[in-house]
């Protein structure tokens, strides 16, 4: 048994934290609303904190899944932040999409209090977290990475060292530049193929054996032909990756044309009501377009 404390009690969140605790890891959870590790540790035991200095308090691994930069540094550093609470020798990973700049901020604050710190953003979106298949990308130290490990091999398909700090970070944006892309051309797709009179499952059923196959159609076709937009990862927090990735790329001097465009196209989405639909929403803007 490890003592292990998980930071934030999202849809992503509260499964992942279920999971270390089916693992037999004893789990103290912290969520900014505390009504939700209440109903936390009402389903699945373990205990709670009020704090994340009270959470990271012995434990031997410290999980975050949170919003955003801010939001990362917040539950880290201060008075009650999790670093204060944290023994020389623990680890801190992260399983947030935040920018590669506030990952290594952060891996030299712990650094400097003898922390591990892994970034370690994840991919698989709310059904990959339920079922403990999640795709994990890591950057930090070789020695820091393999201990975390068979911590997070509790919800996790494959989890994979990328490189030094912040490379799981740039690897998630990679991800993400990668989605947008698709999702807009199966969007396109089934909305060419309403507009020609064509049976969208039918289409999908053959184009999906061939070149044209995805995760992205074997799992959101069905839903978008309905029009149905609850099923994952919302336009509101793709917007906030998009917006780190094409940041970073200035940095860097990527050129990133489709993922800027789309960028947009779900800031349209945005403007439809859409904020919390999830990626596939874009459909919806081609279908408004009439």
């Amino acid at each position: 048994m490890t003592n292990v404390a998980f930071l934030g009690l999202g849809v992503m969140g509260y499964p992942m934290a279920a999971h270390l605790q089916k693992a037999g890891h004893s789990v103290t959870v912290y969520n900014r609303t505390t009504a939700k590790a209440e109903a936390w540790v009402a389903e699945h035991g373990g205990s709670l904190a009020t704090t994340p200095k009270e959470a990271a308090n012995g434990a031997d691994f410290v999980m975050s899944c949170v919003g955003n930069d801010d939001d990362l540094r917040s539950v880290c550093l201060g008075s009650d932040g999790a670093f204060v609470g944290m023994s020389a020798g623990a680890t801190f990973v992260d399983h947030t999409t935040v920018s590669a700049k506030v990952t290594k901020e952060l891996y030299l604050a712990a650094k400097e209090q003898n922390i591990g710190f892994v970034d370690a953003p994840i991919s698989g979106g709310q059904a990959g977290a339920e079922n403990g298949v999640l795709s994990i990308m890591c950057g930090g130290d070789s020695e820091v990475f393999d201990a975390a490990v068979p911590i997070m091999e509790a919800y996790s398909r494959i989890c994979r060292r990328i490189g030094e700090s912040g490379a799981g970070q740039m690897t998630k944006m990679c991800n993400q530049i990668a989605i947008a892309g698709v999702v807009q051309g199966l969007s396109e797709a089934l909305h060419f193929a309403e507009k020609a009179g064509l049976d969208g499952r039918s289409v999908v059923e053959v184009i999906s054996q061939g070149a044209a196959g995805s995760w992205q159609m074997s799992n959101r076709y069905q839903t978008m032909l309905d029009d149905h937009f609850e099923h994952g990862f919302a336009v509101d927090w793709m917007r906030k990756d998009l917006g780190i990735c094409l940041d970073t790329a200035d940095d860097i001097e990527a050129s990133l044309p489709l993922t800027a465009l789309v960028d947009q196209f779900y800031k349209d989405v945005q403007k439809l009501g859409g904020g919390r639909w999830d990626t596939s929403a874009l459909i919806k803007r081609l279908r408004s377009m009439g």
